[in-house]
This record gives structure tokens, sequence and C-alpha cells, in this order.
């Protein structure tokens, strides 16, 4: 049987960002130059070793196996019943590993460890990344980290673009945005707007990738092919195609791109465009949190972020709603967050985000006896709004007001009533510090510059429930 530059190479299952598994079909040729520029990348040799880490399901086994045998190296496997999270420096250096391929997520958790200068595996040469957006605090985690002669690639590349299409070479300090480098030899990569024109540098779009390494399309999924392996406009070869990647991007005065997200992970919550993303990152700076994501639940009409994040110690409360309330819009602070032992992963490495668990729902306030009653004229006042805002019949003065339902929207809705009914100048950031109607009588009270009593006497009188304290009566 002769075999063709055009003949299949592979299959490989990918469910994207659909959940539905999809065949990506691979030809010899573009496996062929992709193992040929890894190979030229990571400057392999017969003297080099590659630790294999992915599975065989998943294309980024082609990148950790054949560009080294091709240059003669070896292939050294992850030793069984070990997980990569406790590999240890000596068993790398051990094994001879001088390319360490690593997902990103995973080179995340490892660099977030306390680590010596100089410590981070430091018989490797190069570590390669990819699979998600690296941060740019976990690059300077690393280089802190990190032997001064180790080199991190940043890599990007989806299956249908056989494996990786895009490097950078990031050893120094990439700014706030890590890039994703420039399209490897006979690749091409273009930043186009929805008619499929090029956008100026540094303005944001669509990512679609050509050349060599572009597959063939989705095996027994013609239609779905045709809407994602578009005709190439820019190409010179006869039958050339574009792979639209879905991904949003932006091209630098240098040439280098960076990622700036899926545009599926571009939400609308409350009639805001909000960025998943840009609230990772933020959360991603919390020195509390190992790694977290953030999903949007609900229906179009009534979309709630939810934030899943995994404390670096078991078992610690992270009080990170404020922390994030401090750094964005009001509308992109999750409404929820649910701290978890970890986040469910795809073979891919990245996150399941069906496998997330919901999360629970609003906390009505304590039973009837429970409930600690306001017990001033400012209390009450304050009851009363979120009384109406949250829809609760009863709410006591120390209910958490996000606990019991409360989000960013809400939160606007209270300072908008307490200021025209009651006339507070109170800021919408101070419902995310101070989230008790206790906690937020006494901010206001200490805000106004005088004793709470000359507070209340400024207050028109609210009517209260039939349902007060005795104390109250």
């Amino acid at each position: 049987m002769v075999v063709r530059p055009g003949n299949l190479a592979y299959v490989i299952y990918t469910s994207g960002s659909t959940g539905r598994p999809k065949g990506v079909a691979i030809t010899h040729a573009a496996a062929v130059n992709f193992i040929t520029v890894a190979a030229d990348a990571y400057a392999l040799g017969p003297a080099d070793c590659v630790l294999q880490v992915a599975s065989p399901t998943f294309d980024a086994h082609v990148e950790e196996i054949f560009p080294v045998l091709a240059r003669g190296g070896t292939v050294v496997q992850l030793p069984t019943e070990t997980d990569i999270l406790d590999l240890a420096p000596e068993t790398v250096e051990r094994l001879g590993v001088g390319v360490l391929p690593l997902p990103t997520a995973l080179w995340s958790r490892l660099v977030r460890e306390p680590r010596a200068p100089g410590t981070f595996f430091p018989s490797v040469h190069f570590v390669v990344i990819g699979g998600e957006e690296a941060r740019a605090a976990d690059l300077r985690r690393w280089r802190l980290a990190a032997p001064r002669s180790q080199r991190l690639l940043n890599t990007y590349g989806p299956t249908e673009a056989t494996v990786v299409a895009t490097v950078a070479d990031v050893t120094d300090d990439a700014g706030e945005l890590v890039p994703i480098g420039r399209p490897v030899p006979n690749t091409s990569a273009y930043v186009l707007d929805d008619e499929l024109r090029p956008v100026p540098p540094g303005v944001a779009g669509e990512l679609y990738l050509g050349g060599a390494q572009v597959g063939r399309g989705y095996l027994r999924r013609p239609g779905l092919t045709a809407a994602r392996f578009v005709p190439d406009p820019f190409g010179e070869l006869a039958g050339g195609r574009l792979y639209r990647t879905g991904d949003v991007a932006r091209l630098r005065s240098d040439g280098a791109l960076e990622f700036l997200g899926r545009r599926d992970d571009q939400v609308k919550v409350r009639g805001f465009r909000v960025e998943l993303g840009e609230i990772e990152a933020a959360l991603a700076e919390h020195e509390a949190v190992a790694e977290a994501t953030v999903d949007a639940r609900g229906t179009p009409d009534e979309t709630q972020l939810v934030a899943y994040y995994v404390p670096r110690r078991d078992g610690e409360s992270v009080d990170v709603r404020e922390f994030l309330a401090a750094r964005l819009p009001p509308y992109a602070v999750p409404a929820a967050f649910v701290a978890v032992g970890r986040l469910p992963r795809l073979p891919s490495g990245k996150v399941d985000r069906a496998a997330l668990p919901e999360p629970g729902a609003p906390k009505a306030p304590d039973g009837i006896a429970n409930v600690v009653e306001p017990r001033t004229e400012l209390e009450r006042a304050i009851a009363a709004v979120w009384r109406d805002v949250l829809g609760h019949e009863r709410i006591g003065v120390h209910d958490d007001f996000f606990e019991a339902g409360g989000h960013s929207l809400l939160a606007t809705q209270v300072v908008s009533r307490l200021r025209s009914r009651l006339g507070l100048a109170v800021r919408v950031r101070s419902i995310f510090e101070h989230r008790t109607i206790a906690g937020l009588a006494t901010a206001v009270a200490a805000e106004a510059a005088a004793p709470p009593t000359a507070a209340i006497a400024r207050l028109p009188r609210v009517a209260t429930t039939p349902q007060t304290s005795k104390s109250d009566a």
C-alpha cells in the first residue's frame, strides 16, 4: 500500500465547546509538518528525553512522542501511579528528561506551589505549555522559581490545526497578556472581522488558521466541516482552507498574537457584556486560590455567573467576593462562589464545565426563632429595602445579602432605593464589603461622620412588617 501525503494519518475525537464529540481528521502531510516543526522548536536531538504526560486519546501525545523519536531521542513515560503534581525534580533529573510538556492548567498548579529560586525542575531546559490561556501572574511565579537557563514555550493550537499552530518563547516578561506567538513554519494565522477582512494590529477579531497543518475536516460531518473549514481567500494554493477557531485574538505591534478568549466565553449578564476569562484572571491573583474557573448558568434572560475555586489549603475559608469587588465592575462579580476540592478536567486538561456542580440554592434567612430582628431605626430602614429587593418576608440583621440571593444588579437596586427613600449615599461596593444589615448600618453611620443616633434622626420613618420582636414593639 502506498501512503500519500494527503492520506488520513489519524482521527482524534474532541468535544470542543459544544460537548458533542467530533472526529478531527488529520493527514500525513499535516502530521509530518508538525513533527518537523516541533523537533526544531524544541531543539531535539539523539540525546534528548521527553516526558510523556498526555493520554493517547488527546492529540498532545503526538507532540510528546513523535518529534523526539524522529530525531533519535527517547520518550520517557510518566511512572505508573505517579501524579504529575507530585513529580519531584529529582525524579525528572534521574529519568534524564530535558523537555517537559505540560497542560497549562498543570503548569499553573505547579508554579503556584512555594519553591525556592531555581528549583523548578532545574534539569529541564524546555518547558512547553499549551491547552489554556497562560496567566501573567503564573509567568511571574515561574520566572522566580525557574533556573535562568530554562526556557518556556507557550504554544497554541486546536486539534483541527494539528496540535500546535503558534509558538511564543516567553522567557522574558511578557506583560499582562502572555502572547501565543507567531505561526509555525508553513502555517498562517489571520485575525479577521465577521466579513473575513483583516483587522489592524491591536484590534480584536476571530483567529483563523491556514496552511499545511489544517486538517481535512470532521469525520462524517460535512455540514460542520463546511461551517468551520472555510475557503482561504489569502492562500496561494487552490482549494486551500482556513479553520475558524472561535477564539478571539489580536495582533501586537511586534507581530505576536495575543489570545483574548473564546467567542462563546463572552456572555451577557443583565445587559453587560462580560469576558469570563477576565474574571478568572482576577481570581487567579488571590493568594489563597490555587485555581479557579467561572461559568455562566441560568437562561439568556436571567444569566448568573458562578465562580468555582480550589483553596490553596484544604478547608480554608476564602473570601473572594470582596476581593473581586475591588477589581471588577459590580456586574462582573459572580453571584455565587463554590469551593471545590479540584476542578474537573477533560483529557486535554481543559476544565470540564459540564461536570461542575450546580451552586446551592440561595440560603433563605434562618428560621423564625433564629432571625435577629433589626434593633435600631437605621437597621429597620435598611431591612425594609432588603426585604423588597430580595423578596423575603423576614430577614435578620446578620443574614448575608449574597447568600440570601443577592447579586450585583440587586445590590445596585438596594443602593438606588436607599438613596431615593432615605437620602443615603451608599456605594455599591459597600454592599460587597458589608454584607449584613448590621454591618452596613454601622458603615453608613460611620461614613456619615456622626453618631448613629444623629444619623437615625435624619431618617424618615419606615413602616415595619407585623413580625417585630418584643424589644422593638
